[in-house]
């Protein structure tokens, strides 16, 4: 399988998006981003605050910053983004049962 190349904006942003959802887990954050869950927790290790969403310190980070305009942002547009992935993943399912319906609807004879 080939390899997939990611910005560095879109590893900060799952990164934002993982520890600030509460929780969060970093395959279901994984999953509705599209990644591997091993590709995001070399990314939260990388570039992770050093808390978790549960609030422990992971290493160095002591004190806990308000979050800021930017970082608020970009935790926004990265669970808009995740939203509308999974958006997309329901139209699609509902669309197979939809299609399974009317095929078993035509398949009786009664």
């Amino acid at each position: 399988m080939a390899r997939k190349n990611y910005t560095d904006e879109f590893r900060r942003r799952a990164v934002d998006l993982y520890e600030s959802t509460p929780g969060a887990t970093l395959k279901g954050i994984a999953v509705d981003l599209g990644i591997s869950r091993g590709a995001l927790k070399e990314w939260v290790s990388k570039l992770g605050s050093g808390t978790t969403t549960a609030g422990t310190q992971t290493h160095a980070a002591s004190t806990v910053r308000p979050e800021s305009q930017a970082a608020k942002i970009t935790r926004l547009e990265a669970e808009l983004t995740a939203t509308q992935a999974e958006a997309r993943k329901l139209e699609t399912e509902r669309d197979i049962l939809r299609q399974a319906a009317k095929y078993f609807a035509g398949e009786t004879s009664w």
